[in-house]
């Protein structure tokens, strides 16, 4: 059997797993920038119990590695009651673990921002929500392009540890 003619043969069954590949991503890129959202604004939070919840949180799914990270919601989760596909599943780890990246990316870029920034949104009569969305928001989505970048490229990669079935 020559190279071109086996090529041939798999090339169906691998547009499947790139399409497949890419969905993983994409669906684990989506839920992970909601929830990063979420953990960014928590680590630049006044209140300290927000901010060490955040902490706790980026430091575990930082700190163990994702393969750990799947088992546990794969096979821990439904020992309290929760039925989970193995597809929901991966998604959800993936998007569990690419959240507490992306936050720390974003929360750095969001203290990136010179203080002037914040003080003279302040002076304008802005609010720190309307300062962190008219002001701040966008120059740090900016900043943290480059970061973002590189974890969907890091999340592509990790999607070879989860599988889904038909």
């Amino acid at each position: 059997m020559s190279t071109t003619s086996l090529l041939v043969q798999s090339a169906p069954v691998l547009a499947q797993g790139a399409l497949l590949t890419v969905k993983f991503a994409l669906y684990s890129m989506f839920f992970g920038l909601i929830a990063e959202v979420v953990l960014a604004l928590m680590g630049i939070s006044q209140n300290r119990v927000l901010v060490a919840i955040g902490r706790v949180y980026v430091s575990v799914m930082r700190g163990t590695p994702l393969l750990v990270q799947i088992f546990v919601i794969y096979y821990g989760v439904p020992s309290t009651g929760v039925s989970l596909e193995p597809t929901p599943a991966g998604v959800i780890a993936l998007s569990a673990n690419v959240a507490a990246y992306l936050s720390e990316s974003m929360r750095g870029a969001i203290l990136g921002i010179p203080n002037g920034q914040w003080l003279a949104a302040y002076s304008l009569g802005l609010s720190r929500a309307q300062t962190l969305r008219y002001v701040i928001g966008p120059q740090a989505r900016r900043i943290a392009v480059p970061s973002l970048s590189n974890s969907l490229i890091s999340l592509i990669k990790d999607t070879s540890l989860v599988r889904s079935l038909p």
